[in-house]
């Protein structure tokens, strides 16, 4: 899938330029590294958020929010957000901040 500038505009909106931040093609679309180490990706349509498995109950029981599947296996501590849910702004950022804080507690690569 190909890339999708409008929402990598609003991940940079929520990210900024923090220390230690790098995007590279990964999945299909772009992915965002926090040290080395996945916080988010966007394609077209699909937004993936390493948001950790303390996150998921809630996560999931927003609108526009499944769980995060590749190869048919589903990948605990991932979720993935539909335009509708990252296009309303208090959801998206709650997704970001969760992703961002998650990330933040692992190891740097």
């Amino acid at each position: 899938m190909p890339r999708d500038p409008g929402l990598e505009e609003l991940i940079h909106s929520v990210l900024g330029e923090p220390p230690g931040l790098t995007e590279k093609a990964m999945f299909g679309g772009w992915a965002y590294l926090l040290h080395g180490n996945l916080l988010c990706g966007a394609r077209t349509g699909s937004l993936m958020l390493r948001i950790g498995r303390d996150n998921e109950a809630w996560a999931l029981a927003l609108p526009g929010v499944a769980p995060m599947v590749s190869r048919g296996r589903r990948m605990s501590g991932y979720v993935r957000a539909l335009p509708e849910a990252y296009a309303d702004d208090a959801t998206f950022q709650r997704l970001m901040e969760a992703a961002i804080a998650f990330t933040r507690t692992l190891p740097k690569k």
